[in-house]
């Protein structure tokens, strides 16, 4: 059987998630979010303190990620209409 192992989250973000990937290391969480951001989680490190959020925002919610097969770069995809790489 299954049972929770660890819960992230933050009081200063209040949107909800739309979308969650995981590093190629399983280290860092990728988290797609209501409020146009993306913020990446430290499975290794305190839960309640997201580790970093991207730079540039989107202009509308995020609606799905993913990071490629080398794990070397994450792609966002948004209600903007924009899809956005970050390596």
């Amino acid at each position: 059987s299954y049972g929770e192992v660890n819960k992230f989250a933050s009081d200063k973000i209040t949107c909800g998630i739309t979308s969650i990937a995981f590093s190629k290391s399983g280290r860092l969480l990728f988290a797609g979010y209501d409020d146009f951001n993306t913020y990446a989680w430290d499975t290794l490190a305190d839960s309640s303190q997201c580790a970093f959020s991207l730079p540039q925002p989107h202009e509308n919610r995020v609606s799905c990620l993913g990071v490629n097969g080398n794990g070397d770069a994450l792609c966002t995809g948004s209600w903007d209409t924009n899809l956005k790489i970050w390596a």
